[in-house]
């Protein structure tokens, strides 16, 4: 039986992974808040290393966490209740934000039963807190093997007596035999629930689409509700590996004269990737990630970003070349600057400690040698929202640690920023840089959404190559340019989904807060 039947809900499956439900929900959690709807977004389940803390320290999916800027609220752990950061074979299991264990995919199926409660218990405290609930599936909901054991899709739906909408991905190829596909697969009970399909990232005339909408409501006897343009500059932050591109610049795009190249290296276990995407915005600012170390090339920054297989990332860096040549780099005076975050951090170091097994069997490895520092994992995982200053330019910055290791700089050493944890108001000084101030490292992720110190950053580097600094009106605040993508998806619903079917699906009537979308329905 539903927990909450009088709380609307609005759930958005997928006929596969990446066909953009979460950027979809978000629009949805826009759409509602505009029109002055206290909505939430809830997935149960993310398997995801692009992750979060909220205030309260708990570590959440960044998809859940766009979609509640788009509703106006704060990020919370009733929104996704259960994390899966993969590792290798197995995966670090987060139950209300806190981990839980590490588990094989078999022995996660087996606690499945038990943890079923704590899915609906999350939910139930969003639905007595907010009028309407948007719900986010994973991947695609009729795979044979994983329905019996699936929290994410179907089950909770039923849960929640949520309409559920169909998304499709064209891009993909053969998008009426996904819809077709998946309709026919979904139990009949399911199947009565769907209140439409919408096919996404159409480049192109979509009245070239009619004859297969028609046929798809002849066959299934549901309508298309809309087909939405190809809007690469509407993204939000992603779940998965599938969405990394996002996060660079243009692959076609040519390096001009006056513009910054910045080299990632997209380590095999990397871990918030998100964190790049305010970088990618910045202007006259490229971004590309490397896998071996003749791509390298002379950047202006090297990043070695976070990772949840530290250890395995430091040999990997090793195998594919890139190790040796960031440090001939580090080590010549006119070379690039080097950014480490988090795991990324922890390589620049001198050594990595790992006596109790918490990440690798190796008790201890050396790390790049770049910056005088030592990390010894233990079991206790740090999560923390933070804020403070960079030290060497007085910058604000603001965002969260997420980290198994604690790092010690050597005594020649200053520390990267000082920072104040929200939660118990403790300062800390975090990570280490070099006596050149060539090589940085830092425990914090977000650290490119602070304006202050990504304009301080993109001047300094500009100075080395002896460029101007950038016009102050070419800059923009993430929070801004946030702030304008979430509006621009709700608009972009408005102007090509029928959503009138939505609304009433969910038993908002004409004279509810939703009278004012109906009539911005579809042109």
């Amino acid at each position: 039986m539903p927990a909450r039947p009088h709380t609307p809900a609005l759930m958005v499956l997928g006929t596969a992974s990446h066909v953009g439900k979460s950027l979809i929900t978000a629009a949805f959690c826009r759409l509602l808040a505009e029109e002055g709807v206290r909505v939430a977004p809830f997935k149960a389940q993310n398997m995801a290393l692009n992750s979060y803390v909220t205030l309260s320290g708990g570590e959440i999916g960044r998809a859940q966490v766009a979609q509640a800027e788009a509703a106006g609220i704060e990020p919370e752990t009733d929104m996704n209740p259960i994390l899966l950061k993969p590792m290798g074979g197995v995966s670090q299991v987060i139950v209300d934000g806190v981990p839980i264990g590490v588990m094989s995919a078999r022995e996660y199926y087996a606690e499945k039963d038990r943890l079923w409660p704590r899915v609906t218990a999350a939910y139930d405290r969003l639905a007595s807190r907010f009028e309407a609930i948007v719900l986010e599936g994973a991947g695609s909901p009729v795979e044979i093997n994983l329905m019996e054991q699936d929290l994410t899709n179907l089950r909770i739906g039923r849960y929640a007596n949520a309409s559920l909408i169909l998304v499709a991905d064209i891009e993909r190829g053969g998008v009426f035999a996904h819809i077709i596909g998946t309709w026919e697969l979904l139990p009949p009970s399911d199947r009565s629930r769907v209140v439409g399909f919408i096919i996404n990232k159409f480049r192109g005339d979509a009245s070239l689409l009619d004859s297969g909408l028609v046929y798809l409501r002849e066959r299934t006897g549901v309508p298309v509700l809309g087909v939405l343009p190809f809007r690469p500059d509407l993204q939000i932050d992603q779940e998965d590996s599938l969405g990394i591109e996002e996060t660079a610049s243009a692959t076609d795009c040519e390096l001009g004269p006056d513009d910054l190249d910045v080299a990632i290296a997209r380590l095999p276990g990397l871990s918030n990737f998100t964190d790049f995407a305010s970088l990618s915005r910045l202007p006259g600012v490229r971004v590309r990630y490397v896998e071996r170390g003749r791509d390298l090339g002379r950047p202006d920054l090297i990043i070695l970003p976070g990772t949840k297989t530290t250890v395995r990332d430091l040999l990997w860096l090793g195998e594919v070349g890139l190790a040796d040549r960031m440090t001939a780099l580090a080590n010549d005076p006119s070379g690039p600057l080097v950014l480490g975050i988090c795991g990324g951090f922890q390589m620049l170091g001198i050594r990595i400690d790992d006596p109790q097994g918490v990440e690798s069997s190796d008790v201890s490895v050396p790390g790049l040698g770049l910056l005088d520092v030592t990390t010894r994992f233990d079991r206790e995982k740090a999560r923390h929202r933070v804020s403070g200053i960079v030290i060497a330019d007085g910058s604000a910055i603001s965002g969260y640690e997420i980290h198994m290791g604690q790092t010690e700089r050597g005594p020649d050493l200053q520390a990267f920023s000082t920072l104040i944890r929200s939660r118990d108001s403790s300062r800390i000084n975090d990570g280490a840089v070099s006596a050149d101030a060539r090589v940085m490292g830092t425990y914090l992720h977000g650290l490119w959404d602070s304006l202050s110190y990504g304009s301080a950053m993109i001047a300094r580097l500009r100075l080395r190559r002896g460029l101007p600094p950038q016009a102050a009106a070419r800059w923009k605040a993430h929070r801004d340019a946030t702030s304008d993508r979430y509006a621009a998806l709700a608009m972009m619903l408005r102007q090509h989904v029928d959503l009138k079917p939505v609304w009433t699906s969910m038993g908002i009537g004409a004279s509810g807060p939703m009278s004012r979308g109906e009539s911005r329905g579809a042109d």
